[in-house]
């Protein structure tokens, strides 16, 4: 097998790129060796690799930076992965492809389905959904993976932003203002990866657009409450800092949350035999591994 995984340095690109190396080629190449803006070096990159399979890790992910440049985000998140998938269709090749539960308005009190009308807040969610379609239109072999509130070792995260925060804070007595108003799973890059790589070794493997995310479920207080508890538990931190639990409207911001991130991963359970654990266990084991 001959894959190629874009955007291999990325947090979850480099968690891909342990992963799949048990597959066979692993040609990986980042945003300094192809500009996904770039439609027509987009498509000559695949042409020329000739891959059996295609890992899509590469995303415009300042979301609120997307609310002043629409045009790029667009060009990164939708109009890249429809070539993609346009490509992967000439060659008979699998696409993955990851979106984002910001596709949801946030408004529906349980999770979300895969059958359930995506209604995204802002321009990142816009241009995530379109990518999705675009991915779907062009007809081929594809997985689409929605997930959400992802972390790990490597790249901008929350997790990281917390340690960060929470250092200097402790440092300076002063407390941090966390969101408890949105709730969602924190997912590791780690399961995600290793996920993507049994999928790719099966035999038989449906196309389609699936729901992918730890289990359970939490806000961002309740997140960042944990990280720190585990941070200390783990010997990353000396102290606890204090956080105080404030609402979306307190921490306004230029593009809109989801109130409510869940989701029901039942359907990827139900076809491929796989669910992640417990987000608290990727936590724990994530920051076992932590050298911050």
């Amino acid at each position: 097998m001959k894959i190629l995984l874009i955007g291999c340095n990325g947090q979850l690109g480099r968690e891909l790129r342990r992963s799949l190396a048990c597959l066979g080629e692993v040609v990986a190449v980042d945003s300094d060796q192809l500009d996904l803006a770039n439609s027509r070096a987009v498509r000559d990159a695949v042409r020329a690799m000739k891959p059996t399979a295609i890992v899509n890790a590469a995303a415009y992910t300042a979301v609120d930076k997307a609310e002043a440049e629409p045009a790029l985000a667009e060009a990164v998140n939708a109009a890249a992965p429809g070539i993609l998938a346009e490509e992967a269709k000439r060659l008979g090749a699998l696409l993955i492809h990851y979106s984002t539960d910001y596709v949801f308005d946030g408004t529906k009190q349980t999770p979300y389905t895969e059958d359930d009308i995506p209604a995204p807040l802002a321009a990142y969610g816009r241009s995530k959904l379109a990518g999705e379609q675009a991915v779907s239109a062009a007809g081929g072999r594809h997985l689409i993976f929605r997930t959400s509130w992802v972390f790990g070792l490597h790249g901008a995260n929350f997790m990281k932003t917390m340690l960060r925060l929470g250092r200097e804070r402790d440092e300076l007595r002063a407390p941090l203002r966390v969101v408890g108003d949105q709730v969602g799973a924190p997912t590791w890059t780690r399961h995600l990866a290793d996920v993507a790589a049994l999928t790719l070794a099966r035999r038989e493997i449906p196309s389609g657009l699936y729901h992918l995310a730890n289990a359970g479920e939490t806000s961002w207080y309740g997140y960042a409450e944990a990280i720190f508890a585990e941070a200390l538990r783990a010997g990353l931190m000396e102290k606890v800092p204090t956080v105080h639990r404030i609402t979306s409207a307190d921490y306004p911001l230029p593009a809109a949350r989801p109130a409510n991130s869940r989701l029901d991963c039942s359907r990827f359970r139900r076809d491929f035999g796989l669910a992640l654990p417990d987000w608290r266990t990727g936590l724990i084991d994530c920051l076992a591994d932590a050298r911050f």
